[in-house]
């Protein structure tokens, strides 16, 4: 990893003001957020990087993977001008990720998209 950061993270936000992948980090514990913010720095410096910390989903959409004790949590994200927009961020319950996860985080890929 190198000293200087590839891509800056910024958390993703609705129209309303709201972070929504902020606050899901919030309501983990501090265990669980310091596990996904070491693996989203991992990202932001090591970019492009590939498994087992990130995986291309397709569409333009990135996961960010973090074993956590006892669950899995997954971050999806999208890249546009050295940032990692942080889109949608759920926990893991069954081995293919839910297409409703997936819609969600392309929609608001969309939205940003639209709004540059």
């Amino acid at each position: 990893m190198t000293d200087e950061k590839k891509l800056q993270a910024v958390f993703f936000r609705t129209e309303g003001g709201v972070e929504p992948v902020r606050d899901w980090l919030k309501g983990l514990n501090k265990r669980e957020r310091l596990l996904i913010g070491t693996d989203l720095k991992t990202v932001e410096f090591g970019w492009p990087i590939g498994m087992p910390t990130c995986r291309p989903m397709g569409g333009g959409l990135f996961e960010v993977r973090t074993n956590m004790p006892g669950r899995i949590a997954r971050v999806l994200f999208s890249v546009n001008k050295g940032r990692m927009f942080l889109l949608h961020a759920f926990i893991k319950k069954s081995q293919k990720t839910p297409k409703a996860d997936l819609d969600l985080a392309l929609r608001r890929k969309g939205e940003l998209e639209g709004a540059s």
